[in-house]
């Protein structure tokens, strides 16, 4: 975890249903985390680009655009390695090998418990 001496654990969350966002950028900055958001694919890579400081992005995998989530994680994980994945879905079957070594899915619908508990063994 980040003592007040660390920098923010900064969490960037890309959805782009607006209302599902927006809960989502709640309960991560509720839970403690700051919060960056995006409403596809290609903002999040925009942010990331000039946003050194993003820790983990916290995907949606079905999401219209030039890419899903799955093609981001793994866009991100080849560019930026160190960034760790967190990808959700309510529709998607998850197999072995659809995340980067390391990334995480998290079932929609999520809630404020199950997703404070992955962001902070992330940032442990």
């Amino acid at each position: 975890m980040t003592s007040s001496t660390d920098p923010r654990f900064v969490v960037l969350v890309v959805e782009d249903e607006f209302l599902l966002r927006t809960n989502a950028a709640e309960m991560i900055a509720d839970a403690g985390f700051d919060v960056v958001e995006a409403g596809d694919a290609d903002e999040a890579i925009a942010i990331l680009e000039t946003r050194p400081d993003i820790h983990v992005v916290f995907t949606d995998i079905q999401m219209a655009g030039s890419m899903d989530g799955l093609k981001l994680a793994h866009f991100v994980r080849g560019r930026w390695p160190p960034v760790k994945i967190i990808a959700t879905s309510g529709n998607h079957v998850f197999k072995e090998g659809d995340l980067p070594e390391g990334g995480i899915f998290l079932p929609k619908p999520y809630s404020f418990d199950s997703i404070s508990a992955v962001l902070r063994k992330l940032a442990a």
